[in-house]
């Protein structure tokens, strides 16, 4: 296993991994709307968080050696369904076909208060370029 890390890390202080290798399959934690030193991005701005979600995401597997075409499953929280139309679109945004298998799921609260949306990401090293 191999952890995999952006600098600074902003996942260090809630000791957890942004992300483990294990062989070619990449395990990404939630990715939220934090910027580097771990700030919330676009407090109510729904749009803006799901962004720097995805983007922090594309970020990490980028660190793995990988990227946003070898990922095979998400699961996405939301504190809202009313924005599931906006998932769509950023799901178009952000992946191409054949789309990854995912789970959208409606949750009470996320790790802040603040957050209103995360994703997380299996990834398997050259998936994407069969």
């Amino acid at each position: 296993m191999q952890r995999i890390y952006t600098q600074p890390d902003p996942f260090e202080p809630f000791a957890l991994s942004q992300a483990i290798a294990a062989g070619e399959w990449i395990f990404v934690s939630g990715q939220a709307a934090l910027d580097a030193q771990g700030n919330i991005v676009g407090e109510d701005d729904f749009r803006l968080q799901a962004e720097t979600a995805f983007n922090n995401l594309q970020a990490i597997l980028q660190a793995a050696g990988s990227g946003l075409q070898d990922v095979v499953k998400v699961t996405i929280f939301m504190t809202n369904m009313q924005y599931f139309g906006e998932v769509v679109e950023l799901r178009h945004r952000y992946f191409s076909q054949p789309y990854p298998a995912d789970s959208i799921v409606e949750v009470k609260a996320l790790a802040l208060p603040q957050l209103m949306f995360e994703i997380e990401a299996v990834a398997m090293r050259g998936a994407g370029k069969s």
